[in-house]
């Protein structure tokens, strides 16, 4: 394992403490305005998260900085935009190959998610 210094954690959970409120206060907001009739807050917070890491990796960040922005903020901001990320990135490379990832993750993402459900359901 690569050797980790304490300011990477710093940064890391400094930016993931960041993200995780500005997702609770993204959600609260959805259901205040919007009701709960569709989750709005998890939706706007997977687009405005995809937007971010499009636009730091399109910035090229680099260093300190995206670990702050990418692991750190929207590592607590929304997972989904890394997801997003990597399925670009692969259409770039590959466009069949980044069909299969998007369609694998999302299928297995859902079976697992109602499986895990389904076991530990009250």
């Amino acid at each position: 394992m690569a050797a980790v210094s304490l300011t990477t954690i710093a940064l890391v959970a400094l930016g993931g403490a960041a993200g995780s409120v500005l997702r609770y206060l993204t959600s609260v907001l959805a259901l205040d305005w919007l009701g709960p009739a569709f989750p709005w807050g998890t939706l706007a917070v997977n687009a405005i998260g995809s937007f971010v890491i499009g636009a730091v990796a399109g910035a090229d960040v680099e260093g300190q900085a995206r670990l702050l922005l990418v692991a750190g903020f929207l590592g607590g901001f929304t997972t989904f935009s890394a997801f997003s990320l990597e399925a670009t990135m692969l259409w770039d490379r590959a466009p069949a190959l980044s069909i299969a990832y998007v369609a694998a993750s999302v299928l297995l993402g859902a079976t697992l998610c109602l499986a895990g459900f389904w076991l530990f359901r009250r």
